[in-house]
C-alpha cells in the first residue's frame, strides 16, 4: 500500500498565482464576494431583470397602462440585488424580503402620523425599522428604504395610509420572492437557502458527531465572532461548512498526489442480486467486512448491504439494498475523508465509468494511508 505523498506547495496543487490581468491594475473589476463567478453575476442580472419586470407588470395589471409607477416601490430594486446576487444570505430569504419590507413600511407610516418634522421622522423611521426587523428576525437592508419611503413618501403614501405596507410593499415583495424561487429552481441554485445542519452522530447516543470532536464547533464560531466584534452576513452553519471545505482543500494540496487506485483493495468480496441473504451474511462474517457491494445481472454496482440491512429478514438482497458510496480510481484518496467520517458509510466502492466495481476503500485502508503520511515527515527529520 502506498502512503499519501506530500506535494511541493509550488506545484500544480497549490493556489494559482496572481493572474497578469489582476497585476495590470484590473483589481477593481474582481468581484468582492467570495464565489462570485462571472456566471453567477450574469444569472443575477438576468434574474433581477425578470423579477422587477414581472413586479412592474403585475402593478400595471392593477392600475392599467401607465399606472405601474404608482404601485412599484424603489426598495424592490435593492431587494432584487440580494435575492439574485447573494441568494444564500440570511438577509435575502423570503421572510426578510417580505416581512422586512412590509414591517418597515408600517413603521414608516406610523412615524409619519405622529412626527411632523420630516428630518426627525426620517431618522426615527429608519431606526425603529431596524429594531422592528431585528425583533421579528426579518432584517433586510432595503427595509430601511421602505421605512424612509413611507415616512417621506408624499401624497401617494399619505392617501394609501396603513394600506401602503400591504399594497404596494408586501405585494411587490411577494411577487419578487415568487420570481426568485422559480428562477433559482430553473437555474439549479437553492433558494430559499437551507442552512447547513450541524453534524450529528448516527448511533443514537449523546456524543457529538466525530467531525465536531476535534473540529470546529458552533461554540467556537460564537466565541470567535464575540472576539472580533463584527457581524457577518453568513449563517453560522455555513461558516462551519466553509471551514471544513477549506480544511479539505488544504489536505488535497498537501496530500493530493495519492489516488484512490493507489490504496484500494482490488480483490473485492461481492455478491449479486441473486445471492440469498443468508449467503450474504456468511460472506460478511467469513471475510470480517462490514460493507458488501452488490452487482446486477450485467455486473454493474446496484448498491451495498451490511449486517444491519440483512437483519431485517427480507427475502432478497434487492429489498434491502442501500445506495453505494462511490468514487473513481483517479480521485484523490484524501477526498474520501468526508464520505468515510459521516457516521454512515464504512467503505467507499471504487467504480469505473461503466459503474463496474474496480476496488474498495474501507475506513481502515484510509486510516492506514493517513498514518503513513503523518509518520513520513517525522521519519525524514530523524
Amino acid at each position: 500500500m502506498k502512503s499519501l505523498r506530500s506535494v511541493d506547495p509550488t506545484g500544480p496543487m497549490s493556489a494559482p498565482p496572481e493572474s497578469p490581468r489582476q497585476s495590470r491594475g484590473f483589481r477593481l473589476f474582481v468581484p468582492i464576494l467570495a464565489g462570485a463567478t462571472l456566471r453567477e453575476r450574469m444569472l443575477a442580472c438576468l434574474g433581477a431583470f425578470i423579477a422587477i419586470a414581472l413586479t412592474a407588470a403585475a402593478c400595471g395589471l392593477v392600475l392599467g397602462a401607465g399606472g405601474w409607477s404608482v404601485l412599484i416601490v424603489a426598495p424592490m430594486g435593492a431587494s432584487a440585488v440580494l435575492v439574485f446576487a447573494v441568494p444564500a444570505s440570511p438577509l435575502a430569504q423570503p421572510w426578510p424580503v417580505v416581512g422586512g419590507n412590509a414591517i418597515s413600511a408600517l413603521v414608516g407610516v406610523a412615524v409619519a402620523r405622529v412626527v411632523p418634522d420630516p428630518a426627525l421622522a426620517a431618522g426615527l423611521a429608519v431606526a425603529l425599522a431596524i429594531g422592528a426587523m431585528s425583533l421579528t428576525r426579518s432584517l433586510h437592508p432595503p427595509g430601511g428604504a421602505a421605512a424612509l419611503t413611507a415616512a417621506l413618501g408624499g401624497p401617494a403614501v399619505v392617501s394609501a395610509g396603513f394600506l401602503f405596507p400591504l399594497v404596494p410593499v408586501a405585494a411587490n415583495a411577494l411577487v419578487l420572492v415568487a420570481a426568485g424561487i422559480a428562477f433559482h429552481r430553473l437555474s439549479g441554485r437553492a433558494y430559499p437557502h437551507v442552512a447547513t445542519a450541524a453534524p450529528a452522530t448516527s448511533h443514537g447516543t449523546t456524543d457529538v458527531a466525530p467531525t465536531l470532536r476535534a473540529g470546529v464547533r458552533p461554540a467556537d464560531v460564537d466565541a470567535a465572532l464575540a472576539g472580533l466584534h463584527e457581524t457577518y452576513d453568513i449563517d453560522r452553519g455555513d461558516v462551519i461548512r466553509l471551514i471544513g471545505a477549506v480544511e479539505q482543500q488544504v489536505l488535497l494540496r498537501a496530500h493530493g498526489a495519492t489516488r484512490a487506485a493507489d490504496i484500494m483493495s482490488r480483490d473485492v468480496v461481492m455478491a449479486d442480486l441473486a445471492t440469498a441473504p443468508d449467503a450474504a451474511v456468511a460472506l460478511l462474517l467469513r471475510h470480517n467486512i462490514r460493507t458488501l457491494p452488490v452487482v446486477d445481472g450485467e455486473g454493474r454496482l446496484a448498491g451495498t448491504v451490511g449486517l444491519r440491512e440483512l437483519a431485517s429478514g427480507a427475502p432478497t438482497l434487492g429489498d434491502v439494498l442501500s445506495p453505494a458510496v462511490t468514487a473513481t480510481p483517479d480521485e484523490a484518496a484524501v477526498a474520501l475523508i468526508p464520505r468515510l467520517t459521516d457516521g454512515r458509510a464504512h467503505a467507499v466502492v471504487i467504480v469505473d465509468g461503466d459503474r463496474r466495481v474496480a476496488g474498495l476503500i474501507s475506513q481502515t485502508d484510509l486510516l492506514a494511508a493517513l498514518s503513513r503520511a503523518l509518520a513520513a515527515p517525522v521519519a525524514a527529520a530523524a
